[in-house]
C-alpha cells in the first residue's frame, strides 16, 4: 500500500511533467498573441491608447524627421512580425532578437519623456508607465524562451 507521502509525490511529479510540457509552448503562444493584438490595434486609429506616446517619443528621438505615421506603422508591423513568428515557431532567434530591440525602443519614453510616464518619480506610475514597465514581464518570457531555443527540436529554422 501506498503512503501518503508516496501518492503525494506521484501526483505531484505528474503535475510537475504536465506543466514542463506545456509551459514553453503555452508561454509562446501568449506571448504570440499580446504582440499580434497590440501590434495589430496600432493600424487602425483610435484603437491603440499609446499612439501619442509613439509619436512624442519618435519626435525626440527622430528630431522631427520622421513622421509619425511611418513611426506607427513601422512598429505595429515589427509588432506583427514578432507575434507570428513566436506563433508559428518560426525564426526564433531573430523572432526573439526584434523582441528585445522592440522592449528597448518602447522602453524609451522612461527616459526621453518621464513626465509621462511618472505621476510622482519615481514610483507612481501613469497608465503610460505602467504599460511600459508590464514590458519586463515580456521580456522575462523572451528570456525564457530564448533559453530554450536550442532544446526546441521541432520546426527550428534557423
Amino acid at each position: 500500500m501506498k503512503s501518503s507521502t508516496q501518492i503525494f509525490d506521484n501526483v505531484d511529479r505528474a503535475i510537475t511533467n504536465w506543466m514542463a510540457r506545456l509551459s514553453i509552448p503555452y508561454l509562446r503562444v501568449s506571448l504570440a498573441l499580446i504582440f499580434v493584438w497590440f501590434g495589430a490595434l496600432k493600424f487602425f486609429p483610435g484603437m491603440s491608447p499609446t499612439i501619442d506616446l509613439i509619436e512624442r517619443t519618435t519626435d525626440i528621438i527622430s528630431l522631427g524627421s520622421i513622421p509619425a505615421s511611418v513611426a506607427i506603422y513601422a512598429l505595429a508591423s515589427t509588432e506583427c512580425l514578432i507575434g507570428f513568428g513566436l506563433l508559428f515557431n518560426v525564426l526564433m532567434r531573430t523572432t526573439l532578437l526584434l523582441l528585445f530591440l522592440q522592449m528597448l525602443a518602447t522602453s524609451t519614453p522612461i527616459v526621453l519623456l518621464p513626465e509621462v510616464v511618472f505621476a510622482r518619480p519615481p514610483f507612481a506610475l501613469t497608465m503610460e508607465g505602467h504599460h511600459i514597465i508590464k514590458n519586463l514581464v515580456l521580456i522575462g518570457a523572451g528570456l525564457v524562451l530564448g533559453a530554450n531555443v536550442r532544446s526546441n527540436k521541432s520546426r527550428q529554422l534557423n
